[in-house]
């Protein structure tokens, strides 16, 4: 074999030499690209990170709806006091409104709602619904019967509630805030005769007497209910109390209120709104002829449209 090697010439012999160290290379990548794609393969693919979650949006809705208001308790203008029982059809012959005018706002955000709701009214009562319980002090003369009784009055809430526990479709919510109440209330009294009048402003046979402009602020604490009964509907009770001798002596307010949805027209989503809202404030400021009261339960259904945003 070595004589048949020596035989061979040396140009071929190099070729050959070259042929198998070829072989061998091609053997030894072949081998390592079968390692590599067995290392590829086994390698796994890169996680993908779930996007964060976006942090929940503020939505809004607004609410303007008419309170057929009804009146029972006493008011004192300037010392003289009278009891009113005034029934809606009752105010709304004497008034310049039909109904107290109202607006209520909401901003929510998860968990946290900011609140808003204001009431204008105009409201007039006759002597077919109030009484005299104590008749203008210092007045001499024949005093006829005819009174009435007009009070302006405009009422602002602002305040926060926040759920605190939610059961299903029950959600509860706490609430905290404050309560602006201004009031102009003019007593008028028919009188008759020759009269010693002393205070009271005379107009015809009419004497007047006007409180001027009376405001306080009562803060309030409360919580609330929300029931959604179906997809669109919604019951809604609340309840606060408020004044603790700062602005009144003691208010306390409750509602209640069936929300069903109408449709959606441009985002914007509409609901019906009907229920039930009283509101009662204790108020006194003054002594002698500079009293002032307002012992006053007003209630009455309220009826709206809400504006979902």
């Amino acid at each position: 074999m070595g004589r048949f090697a020596r035989s061979i010439p040396a140009g071929v012999r190099l070729r050959c030499l070259s042929c198998n160290v070829f072989l061998t290379l091609c053997v030894l990548a072949g081998a390592g690209s079968t390692v590599g794609a067995a290392d590829l393969s086994a390698v796994p693919p890169p996680a993908v990170a779930a996007p964060p979650a976006l942090p929940p949006a503020w939505s809004f809705r607004f609410v303007p709806y008419g309170w057929l208001t009804s009146l029972n308790g006493t008011t004192t203008v300037r010392g003289r006091s009278v009891k009113v029982d005034a029934s809606f059809a009752d105010i709304v012959r004497e008034s310049d409104t039909l109904v107290a005018l109202m607006g209520d706002f909401e901003a929510r955000n998860g968990p946290l709602a900011l609140l808003g709701n204001a009431v204008w009214s105009k409201i007039g009562a006759d002597s077919a619904s109030v009484r005299t319980r104590s008749l203008a002090p210092g007045v001499t003369g024949a005093l006829g019967t005819s009174l009435n009784l007009d009070i302006e009055m405009a009422i602002v809430e602002v305040g926060a509630a926040y759920e605190v526990a939610r059961s299903g479709p029950v959600a509860f919510d706490i609430l905290a805030g404050a309560r602006y109440w201004y009031q102009e209330a003019n007593l008028s009294l028919g009188i008759a005769g020759t009269v010693d009048i002393g205070d009271l402003e005379v107009a015809g046979a009419r004497a007047l007497v006007r409180s001027g402009s009376v405001n306080w602020l009562d803060p309030m604490i409360g919580a609330r209910v929300r029931y959604t009964v179906a997809p669109g509907h919604e019951l809604l009770l609340r309840g606060d109390i408020g004044g603790f001798g700062v602005g009144s002596d003691f208010s306390w307010q409750a509602i209640g209120a069936y929300g069903f949805e109408l449709g959606t027209y441009q985002g914007i989503t509409f609901s019906g709104m009907i229920g039930y809202r009283a509101l009662y404030a204790d108020y006194t400021e003054g002594e002698g002829r500079q009293r002032y009261e307002f012992d006053m339960l007003q209630h009455g259904p309220i009826l709206g449209i809400s504006a979902r945003f």
